[in-house]
């Protein structure tokens, strides 16, 4: 079963996928809004994804028509966070801004409340294995949808306490997962009220794009981002976002995927078909790894009462050693 089409590279027009991280009024929101004005023909081709209460509204009059806006509230799953997505997609909207992402890793319900749910029933290790599958599931309708994304991102001073005795200081951090901004196709830290950039990821192809970091950014520079997207070959843009359906339908395994391809409409089958195997292989390796997960899940040991027992083993308690004093419980965060 072949899982990849192999083929000459070319350039061809593409989703772009833009970070912006800064603290509270160094102007994310305001800047997010300009950028996503250069690249659609009409402002209601935006969509603003709002997790902070509403507070998108205010900037409802900075651009020359409305957008679309629809409100996001706790609980912040990754999971609530691609439902999202999915639905600005399906109202046609063709540049999202999601402001903010932060949520999804500190806010009601998101990582942080997922990986630190077995700390609450008593356990003495966060859960953050759980924490990142779970993430996977907002990074891949991002990385997956048919819009052009800008993600918004909170950041603050963050402190290293690892030796609590001397804490350093690690400066400006953006609060989401440690990976999020270097899978973006361009990231930057804003600053100065949005004047100043600090570019995370910028590709070569992107720098003169976005200038060197000391002026504001605007439509004029949305619309040179869109143009350089467009400046590649063309592409047949309903057979991309099929493609684009059909690997998210994958990430959940094959059932998905089948149930996903049998809705496919009879005309665009055809054009689908050489890409099958690919999707196919996908899902299969997907129900592998869940089957991994699920059987190590079952197999490896647990704690209790200070001493390590396999779940298969049928030792009676009276013949087990006399338990240890329990060490207090301990949170790991790897993000």
């Amino acid at each position: 079963m072949s899982i990849l089409n192999i083929r000459k590279a070319v350039r061809t027009g593409s989703r772009v996928v833009i970070g912006i991280a800064g603290q509270s009024g160094e102007g994310k929101t305001y800047t997010a809004l300009k950028l996503a004005r250069g690249m659609v023909n009409s402002p209601e081709e935006i969509g603003f994804l709002d997790t902070e209460n509403k507070r998108g509204s205010l900037y409802a009059d900075i651009l020359d028509g409305p957008f679309l806006i629809g409100d996001l509230y706790a609980p912040f799953s990754p999971q609530r966070y691609a439902d999202a997505i999915k639905e600005f997609q399906d109202a046609g909207v063709k540049v999202l801004v999601i402001d903010s992402g932060s949520h999804e890793h500190e806010g009601e319900g998101g990582l942080e409340d997922i990986a630190n749910a077995p700390l609450l029933a008593g356990k003495r290790m966060a859960d953050w294995k759980r924490a990142k599958s779970e993430h996977k599931k907002f990074m891949n309708a991002m990385l997956q949808s048919d819009m052009h994304i800008i993600l918004c991102l909170r950041a603050r001073e963050k402190t290293d306490f690892k030796n609590p005795k001397q804490p350093v200081s690690l400066g400006i951090q953006p609060i989401c997962e440690k990976n999020v901004l270097f899978e973006m196709t361009a990231s930057m830290m804003m600053f100065n009220q949005g004047q100043n950039q600090q570019f995370i990821k910028a590709p070569e192809a992107l720098r003169p794009i976005f200038g060197n970091g000391n002026a504001y950014l605007n439509e004029s520079h949305g619309k040179a981002l869109i143009d350089w997207v467009n400046s590649g070959e063309k592409i047949d843009e309903v057979l991309e976002s099929y493609k684009n359906k059909m690997q998210l339908a994958a990430s959940s395994g094959l059932e998905s995927l089948q149930g996903a391809w049998k809705q496919m409409p009879k005309d665009i089958l055809p054009k689908m078909k050489p890409f099958y195997s690919g999707f196919e292989s996908s899902a299969k390796s997907f129900d592998d790894m869940k089957q991994s997960e699920e059987n190590y899940e079952q197999e490896k040991p647990v704690i209790k009462q200070g001493f390590t027992q396999a779940k298969s083993d049928n030792t009676q308690d009276s013949e087990l050693p006399k338990p240890q004093q329990p060490e207090p419980p301990q949170e790991i965060d790897e993000f």
